[in-house]
This record gives C-alpha cells, structure tokens and sequence, in this order.
C-alpha cells in the first residue's frame, strides 16, 4: 500500500488507536525518561575540560565582527554556528592564552554571513575570505606553518561545508577548499562517501536559536494529536525550475503523493504555532533539501517529535554520542512512495521507547548552542570530538621544509585576492 492521497479505512482506525495511545502518555516523568545504554551516553555527558587547550586567533575585525555588524541577520540563521562557536570560545575553560601550549587552533572567520536580501549565503567570495584568513594566520605565527593545518579547526557550516556552494552538483566540482585539506572540518554537511565530507570531519547540528525555541515549550501533557508533520518546500522553482533535483525528488514525491493523506499534516505555509504543532506530533519529516541536514532535525530532537529521516547516506550530527537508529526511522529515499506504510508498521512499544529517548534532557541539550554555553550542549559537544581526536599523530607535524599543500590549486575565482 503506498500513498494514494487519502487514508483507507484501516489507515484511519489504526490512527486512532495510535494517537488515542499516545495521548495517554503524553505526560514525561522522570521513570518515563530512558537514558542512553552504554558508551554513548558516557560520550554525551563528557566535560571537555581539561581534556584540550584551544589557541584562538585574534584576526582583524573583518574576518568576524564587521561581518556580523553589517548585517545582523547573520546571528539567527541556520549557518550562525560560525558565529556562536568564537564566542563560546573566547570564554571557554578551554582557551589558553599561550599558544605554545595549545592542542588545537581555531580561526575566527565568517564565511556565511554574506548575505542576499532573501537571507541566503553568497558564497562567491568564501573561498577568497578563508584563504585570505589563513594567510594572515600563516605569516604571523609559526603553527600553521609546522602542521600546514592539520592542528587547526574551522567551523564551516554551509550547505556543503568547505565546497562552498549550494548545489551539490557544483559543490562536488568545486570539492573542498585545496589550502583546508589538512584542517579538521566542523561542517553541518555530512554524507557517507561525499567529496565535501574529510575524513576525521565533525559533523555538528545547524544552528536553531535555543531562547525561541525554549520560548514555544507546551504543557508536557499536551497529547500528540498528529501523526505525521510537516512545513517547507516541496518545489524550488527558482532554483531549479525543472523540477526533479531539489531534494533529488524527494519532498515532491512526499507532497505528489501524501498531500491529501489524513494521515499526515504537511504544508509549504509555516504557520506562527509551528514549534507548537512538532510537540503535538509523533512524526516529524526530516527530508533533505539541497543538503541533506536542515533544522528541521534539531527542532524535531528538542521537541521530542520522532525524527523521519528521509536522505540517504546522511552523516548525523556526534553520532558517537547520539544513537540515532534508536531515536528516529530513516527511510531511503526510494522508499518515499511507502511512507504511510512504514510509519504506521511501526509498534506501540518502538515508537513509546523513540519517545522516552527523546525526553532525556542530555539528547535535546547536545543539539543546541545556548548563549551562554550549558554544560553537555553542542559547544561541548564539539570541544569533545576535538578531544577524542588527540593526541595528534605523528604526521601531523611536518619536516622542516617540507610541504603538502599547493596554494595555487583551485578554481581561479578562489584565488583571486579579498
């Protein structure tokens, strides 16, 4: 049975036994709560500190903070995280002020806070801009030289992380920044066997403002009187007017075939009760865009909505720490046509233990950056995977003399200066 636009009889039955269920236990009390088994959820509760030391560069302000004051939008979409880690950073217990002593090194540069009048990131000059920023570093201090990066860390938090555009096709050409080769990349894009994913790469959740969406909690006996939810796009006709790359089809198929499916609650409208509307639902749609992330993940954790993951090959934000085959269901994207069918397949029992994961406070912590930092969220959780990382390898540092990277490698836009 795939989706053919309106809920069968039995579809509608079993739905009202499953939100009937549901609702009755939709209060979370601490017995209600399941903690994570095992290593994960030793890794999730980790101090960093003193564990690292992090060296933070101190660039001119228009690598960073001219950036943000011209334009303050920066500081509340999707790719802020560039933002908020400097300033994690900057008060962190883990800053040393003597670099000399310092496990790794981070560059304080802004490559996403240019933006269109739509709040979208141009990414024509990021590669220039971060090229730029490493020069700098490279000519005024020894670290970068001794290592060509490979002790450095750069947030890069766009749609395909340091290829550095929004289309995947393109990105793929592009690849990664040639003079970032040897650096650990903390990227919001992760997929499994992808040109813009390195090896030894953090995979980090995109940013959703923690105060607005701490702001829209409901009641935790408000029941989940929705089966399936969602708001987006399905089409992005000015991007690809053709149809059929977007989202590799995916969310079309989604709306083609499950628009008027009483089952699910979907629409490309965003309505003023969205945050209130995931905490009344089961399942939260999470299909990938042109990237395979989108906040839509974060939202759905925190909120306790049974993330639906719907982008094959996907890397998940601290999946070391996060054990998401136990707290969402992935559903290859071929398999878009079945959705009703696996969702309502799913047990009582398997869909109540989803829900007592996503109730631990430390699952929903991990996913936000708060300002000011909160012990286990994600800014901790990045210093932990920098952790883990060390010590460095030997290879790391580099003979005198020798070099690996060739600063003139790359599209020719990239080198030009900024």
């Amino acid at each position: 049975m795939g989706g053919t636009g309106s809920a069968t009889a039995p579809q509608a039955l079993a739905l009202a036994a499953l939100l009937l269920a549901c609702s009755g236990v939709a209060v979370v009390t601490a017995q209600d709560i399941e903690r994570i088994q095992g290593s994960a959820g030793d890794v999730l509760e980790d101090d960093p500190v003193g564990r690292l030391k992090v060296y933070v560069y101190e660039l001119p302000p228009k690598y960073n903070k001219n950036v943000v004051a011209k334009d303050s939008r920066c500081l509340s979409h999707m790719f802020a995280t560039e933002i908020f880690m400097h300033r994690f950073l900057l008060a962190s217990a883990v800053r040393t002020l003597n670099p000399d002593e310092a496990d790794w090194f981070y560059t304080p540069v802004y490559t996403t806070c240019d933006l269109t009048p739509w709040g979208h990131p141009l990414t024509v000059k990021s590669p220039r801009m971060m090229r730029s920023a490493i020069q700098y570093v490279s000519k005024r201090w020894p670290y970068w030289n001794r290592t060509e990066g490979a002790d450095h860390f750069f947030v890069t938090p766009h749609d395909f992380g340091a290829c550095f555009y929004f289309q995947e096709e393109k990105a793929i050409q592009r690849g990664v920044l040639p003079v970032l080769r040897r650096a650990t990349l903390v990227q919001t894009f992760g997929q499994k066997n992808h040109v813009c994913l390195r090896e030894g790469s953090i995979t980090i959740p995109p940013y959703a403002p923690p105060h607005k969406i701490r702001a829209h909690i409901v009641p935790p006996e408000t029941p989940r009187s929705i089966f399936v939810y969602f708001r987006g796009l399905f089409y992005d006709t000015a991007n690809d007017p053709e149809g059929g790359y977007y989202a590799r089809g995916a969310r079309a198929s989604v709306w083609e075939n499950f628009k008027n499916n009483a089952l699910f609650d979907i629409s490309t409208e965003h309505p003023p009760t969205y945050y209130e509307d995931m905490q009344r639902a089961i399942f939260c749609l999470c299909p990938l865009g042109w990237a395979p992330w989108s906040p839509r993940l974060v939202e759905a954790v925190v909120f306790g909505c049974i993330p639906v993951i719907i982008a094959d090959d996907i890397v998940l934000p601290f999946a070391d720490a996060i054990p998401w085959e136990e707290i969402a269901v992935f559903v290859p994207e071929d398999d878009v046509l079945r959705l009703d069918t696996i969702l309502t397949s799913i047990p009582m029992d398997e869909i109540l233990r989803k829900q007592r994961l996503l109730a631990n406070p430390s699952m929903k912590q991990a996913m936000l950056f708060p300002q000011p930092a909160e012990p286990r969220d994600a800014f901790h959780q990045v210093l932990n995977g920098l952790a883990r990382k060390l010590p460095h390898p030997k290879d790391v540092f580099l003979k005198p003399g020798q070099k690996v990277l060739n600063w003139t490698e790359g599209a020719q836009d990239d080198l030009k200066p900024w």
